[in-house]
């Protein structure tokens, strides 16, 4: 029997409507980008280190994210204590944070006088704020929950009869783990580093509060289109396109890995 899909017209009004939302200031910034100006944007020395910065401290973040992410979803999404609950909620607390007050909570944390950060130094010298280091911790911070409920999600939606069977034929858990529930996760941990990447890409609030702007060392694009914004408005509309492609040229080539029904 065939199901009707037509979309009922109260649903399509408001459906418009956040389409339009999205879509008109995405329009707007391309219709206004002064494209005669985008040679000399990309020419004139700021654009390329920001840019390469900012793919550089997205990737390893995205790479902790994994590694430290991974182990914490997996206990989220398997575990059967209440505390968890409060757990997912701890986790998804940067999602809904304002990014300056992320920035504030990494100094508190790891500044010189922080509770970590003023420990660290005192034994070391190191200092954390206001260095690439602190960027790349900045941008995990906010990117992680992404690919956290994401593989979480995956790993509850899991059949435990695969396990049960892969431990009836002798393989150890590991074992099992690796070959095959770890397979079964990958769309859900793709999907999710993907979202980590683009989010550490484009954070702008907590970075600038804990890692301050400095050309080469600290300012990634976002901070170089808000700089550029108050000196050169052409060269910020030229800055944000580039970012713009980036971030798109990698949701459109992983696309079908974390929207539904999406074709390769």
């Amino acid at each position: 029997m065939n199901r009707d899909r037509r979309v009922p017209v109260l649903l399509l009004i408001p459906a418009v409507i956040a389409v339009l939302l999205l879509v008109v200031p995405l329009a707007s910034l391309l219709i206004r980008v002064p494209w005669t100006e985008l040679p000399r944007v990309l020419a004139s020395g700021k654009v390329w280190p920001a840019l390469r910065l900012s793919l550089l401290t997205a990737t390893m973040a995205t790479l902790i994210s994994v590694m430290v992410g991974v182990p914490l979803a997996w206990v989220i999404g398997r575990s059967l204590s209440r505390g968890m609950r409060f757990l997912r909620a701890l986790v998804t607390l940067p999602l809904v944070l304002p990014p300056v007050v992320g920035g504030i909570t990494l100094l508190m944390a790891f500044g010189r006088n922080g509770i970590v950060g003023g420990p660290l130094y005192s034994l070391t010298g190191l200092s954390i704020p206001f260095t690439s280091l602190a960027v790349v911790m900045a941008q995990t911070f906010v990117a992680m929950p992404f690919l956290v409920i994401s593989v979480a999600g995956a790993v509850e939606r899991l059949d435990d009869r695969f396990d049960e069977a892969a431990a009836s034929l002798g393989a150890s858990g590991l074992y099992a783990f690796r070959r095959v529930t770890l397979p079964m996760l990958a769309p859900g941990i793709l999907a999710g580093t993907v979202l980590a990447w683009t989010r550490a890409l484009g954070e702008f609030g907590a970075t600038i509060t804990f890692a301050g702007s400095f050309p080469g060392r600290t300012e990634t694009m976002p901070i170089a289109v808000y700089l550029a914004q108050q000196s050169d408005p052409e060269a910020a509309l030229a800055l944000s396109v580039v970012l713009l492609l980036v971030a798109l040229v990698v949701l459109v080539a992983f696309r079908r890995h974390y929207l539904p029904g999406a074709v390769a």
